[in-house]
């Protein structure tokens, strides 16, 4: 018997013509089939319908957030990108194929049209305006068009107060959504409220009040035109133009007529119009065609590769780009994950983890990841690419602690609507990645997770929206007597001040309002509702203005409670918050800031990281390269480790925090380290560029950031010596780059320069005398100078005493050694001698060509009694008293064996130079 020949139709006609309907019914008289529809919440409508004919134990849903598939299952439904087109089907139907023209998902419905078959039959439903093209595309396909069961006519345009009941007000933006219902809950007492963005559970809550009668209106984005069945009679516009990604536009027709085809319903008369006061207005052609169903005809879809090669990540990218080989198709517009795809091969951490065409083909899966949270390219790239360090190395899977911590993150009731709505987008995200099945470890466990997670978000967010926009106990909007708020003027001042109908209610001070105290009672929050929907304009504007704004405009400061904050003329914006690591803040919106709509808070948010990256590589470049220190394989391993040690500290450290990372360090490797900017003084260590006062002051926010507490006020930039400023503690000092000594405090670089000056003129002498003109240049009290010098090591002596012990040497295992152009730090006693002797020698040189200076010196006196190594706690003796073992290398006290060279006889020596001569025995 010859194989049956598969049937290819397409079923064309315009809304409410039972297109689906009747794919339904053809799926459910064939043994397989499955059906790709446009929207998740389509999907799942038609899956709870199947469920009900044909059992839960043969239906599957295919969704990117969700994935129901039972062994046995026999019908798909699946949203069009899910589709598993590598099973074979009896029947298989595309769902809204027009939007093969859409410049975002069209590629992907062409795809479906033009290799997505059913063993038996498959169909295409769509508009009439796809009829060219699929006479172009595929030839054999049986073309049946289907009339609208309903009269659609058009009703003019209705004030809101006007509508009739059963009414869908259509809105493009979520600013619009909430102000019309909140509009209806106070003239007819409430509204349901449905957006792309909702979860399936909340948008089925929502549609049940709209269809059990409990609300008579129902405010909706443009999701409804896309197959939603409800029980409408009247769609009103608010607007005719919407933001389609990248520009402001008006509708096409046959997007009016998709959405208010929604009226009526089977054989029930529908109408459509605007919303009187709004400014938008149907033309007379555009009102004639939407009735007559009589569209522009498309002739030609978007296309794609949709098998590129994987050899290298360059040969991907070509072949995503590549145009098309036939006529009607025309290359798809740059989209999310190309655009994604692209800024990751820019990153090194990303590419560095290339080596194979499985690699490339699992960072392309990667990149693929939809941006539910709608934060943009380049916050998404951030994000993509934080995850393809776990997926494109090692296990290659995203760690189970990651994804819980995350999921108990975002596993939180409280908040608005808006804060709920966001939620859910990013559980949407880390739902998507639970379904992809080599991600995780136990995908299907969290998933699970994830979907308890967001079933739980969802419910909260519909409390929220009924509250909200249902409860009778919310706030008055509309004035007794006022037919419609937007018949209220508003002005914006100069100075700020907002004006609704004249009378002064507050001022706009940066994102947020506030509202005037002395406004009247009784129309205290008419007003406010009035001037927050009005406002929405100025603030786009607003944000736009943040947008392109210059560096200088930004600034980081303290807020009102102290906290680390990025202010755009002396407006804030947001704060630093705890990040991934110290040098990698996150930068959290403020709530008048985070309650602007999509592309205004992108763009703000986009603008204020990038200066924040900016000033951190500019102010804190230093301590950053200490990263890509620790990053360098040539380097040896101590000193990566001591790079990484400092730059979580913000490039500055105690030398005891990090006595074991030096004692680790060995002394060839010391240059790499000083190459890299770190200096090793006797007390900090710290690199060069930290002490900076732009490196001060960012260091103060990030720790206070991290730390979650107010960010400390800064000495002036120009202080190297405090004498009444009071640090909370000494590492609030450190990271301020300040020494406390005493009661006192000084700058790092200063009190180790000073401690250098000391063992200069030591040189390899137990007690010495000393010319302290250097520290009392600074300010340096007497008393601090001791606490200082007794912090080093070094305690006071009688000149008696200095004289009799010139010839002690120091113990080896307490000697720190001068380094060149560096601080001091403990190394064994020959390297200390020859090292002192060099520092003798330059000083003595130094001296000899600088002018003569004819005040006296001043020695103090002064004993070198060494530091305590830092030994691990259960190495430290209980009792001070406890013998102490001599340290093997040790050399016995007597007379050094080396003798500093002589001075060059140009000119006679300074008094410093006669000193520490004397000191030694030397004779010039």
């Amino acid at each position: 018997m010859p194989p049956v020949r598969s049937a290819l139709t397409a079923i064309l006609g315009p809304t409410n013509t039972g297109k689906t309907h009747l794919a339904v019914e053809r799926m459910c008289a064939h043994s397989s089939g499955m059906i790709g529809f446009p929207l998740r919440l389509l999907a799942r409508e038609i899956y709870d319908r199947l469920v009900a004919i044909k059992g839960a134990q043969n239906v599957a849903l295919i969704t990117g957030e969700e994935r129901i598939e039972p062994p046995q299952a026999r019908w798909y439904c699946c949203t069009v990108e899910s589709m598993p087109i590598h099973k074979e089907f009896a029947f298989v139907a595309i769902d809204e194929a027009q939007l093969g023209a859409d410049p975002e998902r069209g590629h992907i419905f062409t795809d479906r049209i033009l290799h997505a078959r059913g063993r038996e039959e498959t169909m295409i439903l769509g508009s009439e305006s796809l009829r060219p093209i699929i006479r172009s595309l595929l030839p054999d396909a049986e073309i049946i068009s289907r009339p609208r069961f309903s009269t659609l006519s058009y009703a003019g345009a209705k004030k809101l107060s006007r509508l009739p009941k059963r009414s869908a007000i259509v809105a493009f933006s979520i600013e619009q959504v909430y102000a019309v219902a909140e509009t209806l809950r106070r003239m007819r007492g409430g509204a349901a409220v449905v957006m792309g963005a909702l979860s399936p559970r909340t948008r089925n809550a929502q549609v049940a009040m709209f269809q059990s009668g409990e609300v008579d209106y129902l405010v909706a984005t443009d999701a409804i035109g896309m197959g939603l069945n409800l029980d409408v009679a009247h769609v009103a516009f608010v607007s005719l133009s919407k933001f389609d990604g990248s520009r402001r536009r008006r509708l096409t027709v046959a997007e009016m007529a998709q959405i208010a085809g929604r009226a009526g319903r089977h054989q029930r008369d529908g109408s459509f119009g605007t919303l009187a006061g709004e400014g938008s207005e149907f033309t007379p052609e555009e009102v004639l065609a939407i009735e007559g169903h009589s569209f522009p005809r498309l002739d030609w879809l978007f296309w794609r590769e949709a098998k590129p090669r994987f050899n290298d990540i360059a040969t991907l990218i070509a072949d995503l780009e590549k145009k098309p080989g036939r006529p009607g198709l025309l290359p798809a517009p740059k989209v999310i994950d190309l655009l994604v795809l692209k800024r990751l091969a820019e990153m090194p951490d990303v590419k560095s983890l290339i080596r194979h065409p499985v690699d490339v083909a699992r960072l392309w899966e990667v990149a693929c990841l939809p941006d539910f949270r709608q934060m943009g390219e380049e916050h998404h790239s951030r994000f993509v690419a934080s995850l393809w360090q776990y997926l494109g190395q090692g296990a290659r899977v995203i760690p189970h602690g990651i994804y819980a911590n995350e999921l108990a993150r975002l596993d939180n009731i409280q908040g608005d609507v808006d804060t709920l709505s966001a939620r859910i987008a990013a559980v949407r995200t880390w739902t998507y990645i639970a379904h992809r099945n080599d991600w995780l470890a136990n995908p299907p466990a969290m998933a699970e997770r994830a979907r308890a997670l967001e079933e739980k978000l969802s419910d909260a967010l519909h409390d929220a929206l009924r509250q909200r926009f249902v409860d009778k106990r919310t706030s008055m909007l509309l004035r007794k007597g006022a037919g419609d708020v937007g018949l209220l003027p508003v002005e914006i001042q100069q100075d700020n001040r907002v004006l609704v109908d004249g009378e002064d209610i507050g001022t706009l001070q940066g994102f947020a309002f506030r509202v005037d105290p002395a406004a009247k009672a009784g129309d205290r929050k008419l007003l406010l509702a009035a001037a927050e929907r009005h406002l929405a304009a100025h603030l786009r504007q607003k944000a736009k203005d943040v947008s392109m704004a210059e560096d200088s405009a930004f600034s980081l400061a303290a807020d009102g409670e102290g906290k680390p904050s990025i202010f755009w003329k002396d407006d804030l914006l947001g704060t630093l918050t705890k990040g991934r690591t110290l040098l990698q803040p996150a930068f959290s919106t403020v709530k008048a800031v985070a309650g602007l709509e999509g592309d205004a808070l992108r763009e703000i948010v986009t603008r204020a990281e990038s200066w924040i990256e900016s000033q951190l590589a500019k102010a804190m470049g230093g301590i950053v390269g200490l990263l890509d220190l620790a990053q360098q394989a040539d380097v040896d391993g101590n000193v990566r480790a001591l790079a990484v040690r400092l730059a979580d500290e913000g490039g500055i450290a105690g030398r005891h925090y990090l006595a074991d990372a030096i004692a680790a360090l060995p002394k060839e490797a010391r240059g790499a380290a000083r190459k890299g900017g770190i200096v090793f003084g006797a007390l900090d260590i710290y690199h060069h560029a930290a002490l900076k006062p732009a490196a001060a002051k960012w260091r103060a926010a990030l720790f206070a950031a991290r730390d979650n507490r107010a960010m400390p006020v800064l000495p002036p930039e120009s202080a190297v010596h405090l004498k009444t400023w009071n640090f909370a503690n000494p590492s609030e000092a450190r990271n301020a780059g300040y020494r406390r000594i005493g009661d006192e405090y000084v700058r790092i670089d200063l009190a180790e320069r000073v401690i250098k000056k000391a063992h200069e003129a030591r040189w390899q002498n137990n007690a010495f005398g000393m010319d302290m003109a250097f520290a009392t240049s600074l300010g340096i009290s007497e008393a601090g100078l001791k606490a200082l010098m007794r912090d080093a090591g070094f305690r006071p002596a009688e000149a008696a005493v200095v004289t009799e012990a010139v010839a002690d040497a120091v113990p080896a295992d307490e000697t720190p050694v001068v380094e060149e152009s560096t601080p001091v730090e403990t190394t064994p006693a020959p390297e200390a001698e020859a090292a002192v002797e060099a520092i003798v020698a330059d000083a003595v040189a130094q001296e000899q060509t600088a002018p003569k200076e004819t005040a006296p010196v001043v020695l103090t006196h002064w004993r070198w009694v060494g530091l305590p190594k830092p030994r691990p706690p259960e190495q430290r003796r209980p009792h001070a008293s406890a013998e102490r073992k001599p340290h093997a290398s040790a050399k016995p006290k007597g007379k050094p064996d080396r003798t500093p060279p002589a001075p060059k006889p140009s000119a006679p020596p300074s008094a410093l130079a006669l000193q520490l001569a004397a000191l030694k025995g030397l004779k010039f």
